[in-house]
């Protein structure tokens, strides 16, 4: 879970550039939301509605950048109208408002599952959300990520008719520095990923594509999310696979064929003792302003394994992952990335690929493509 500021988005973006749609049956949601985002200089909230039908009716009229989405509300609610608005505003990026409950995680991974691009948890009280603290800077960066994502994005196929054939881009190769941490000590024994926006969706994508293999290595994952939250998931990515997954528990053997996802909250390590990994999860201090988070993962797994790694770090803000996928590199392990073209937000995986250590920057569906022969042996 993020809990303080990734890199500022703000480069490149104009006053009042991105603009953002509420929707919430609460004035009261509304109006402090709004306060919050008036803050920023380049946020315009350029509209408001109070239930999901209205939303779709004002986008058809004035499409925005990013919707804030509430779940429960009167008439029609968040998950009902999320098809309706992708459809009246082609590429708006959507935030759905999730409750910290059972049931606010299990709607929102429906509605991750349905299009919405992330979801923000929405606070208990009226005064935290109005507060300086997690809420206000999580908002802010969300929306200002995605946007700028949005926003970079090339015109349409029909705008670019005219233009000349970009020249093919070349396959990336890591420089000779690089190469050399490649060094191969038998084949890979575990994979661990690190994600943040998108990671969810990307995820689904991935594990879907390991129905019915035999996994011959653990896969231990730190996806940014809150605890509830990250139950949920490992039962999704159960439900996708077939593999068996939960959160990872402390003192648990690490076993071939399990896939172990960090507990919302706490970070997730692994210790050596004598011929087995043991997981060990710990309440140490948010590192990049995340708890779970990436990199204390990886470094404890290039001590536990050496180089017979193979780590992926996919889309996500900030740059959690980066370091830590360098330990793994320089210990003989393999280190990949997802490309911009197919993340959500180009951050995690710009810090992994700026190391200069990456031994490939993919596609999500080649990413899966390596996970399944890394997995499948």
């Amino acid at each position: 879970m993020i809990t303080g500021p990734p890199p500022n988005f703000s480069s490149g973006l104009l006053p009042g550039s991105i603009k953002v749609m509420l929707v919430d049956d609460s004035a009261i949601v509304r109006g402090l939301v709004a306060r919050i985002l008036a803050e920023e200089p380049a946020i315009t909230v350029a509209a408001q509605a109070f239930n999901g039908e209205q939303a779709i009716a004002s986008l058809t009229r004035a499409p925005v950048d990013v919707v804030v989405l509430d779940i429960e509300m009167p008439v029609m609610d968040g998950l009902t109208a999320l098809p309706g608005i992708l459809k009246a505003a082609p590429g708006v990026k959507v935030i759905m408002l999730s409750s910290l409950t059972q049931r606010g995680a299990t709607v929102t991974f429906q509605a991750l599952k349905a299009g919405a691009a992330d979801y923000i948890p929405k606070p208990s009280a009226s005064a935290e959300m109005a507060g300086t603290g997690g809420f206000k800077r999580d908002l802010i960066d969300k929306i200002k990520g995605l946007a700028a994502r949005k926003l970079r994005q090339p015109p349409p196929a029909t705008a670019r008719a005219a233009a000349p054939p970009a020249a093919p881009r070349p396959a990336f190769t890591p420089p000779p520095a690089a190469r050399s941490a490649f060094a191969a000590s038998g084949p890979p024994e575990i994979l661990a990923i690190g994600s943040s926006t998108g990671g969810p969706q990307a995820l689904f994508d991935i594990f879907a594509t390991l129905k019915g293999i035999t996994a011959r290595v653990p896969i231990l994952i730190t996806q940014h999310m809150p605890p509830t939250f990250t139950g949920i998931l490992a039962e999704h990515i159960a439900t996708a696979s077939g593999l068996i997954a939960a959160e990872g528990q402390h003192g648990e053997k690490v076993v071939a064929g399990h896939v172990y996802v960090a507990p919302g909250g706490k970070h997730m390590l692994v210790d050596r003792q004598g011929p087995d990994r043991i997981i060990r999860i710990t309440d140490d201090p948010p590192e990049n302003f995340c708890k779970p988070a990436v990199d204390p993962m990886f470094r404890s797994i290039a001590t536990a394994y050496g180089g017979r790694v193979v780590a992926i770090v996919l889309t996500g803000m900030g740059s959690d992952g980066g370091k830590g996928g360098a330990v793994i590199a320089k210990a003989g392990g393999q280190l990949y990335a997802q490309d911009e073209a197919t993340s959500v937000v180009y951050g995690m995986p710009a810090a992994a690929a700026q190391t200069g250590l990456c031994k490939a920057i993919l596609p999500l569906p080649e990413i899966a493509a390596l996970i399944r022969k890394t997995v499948g042996g």
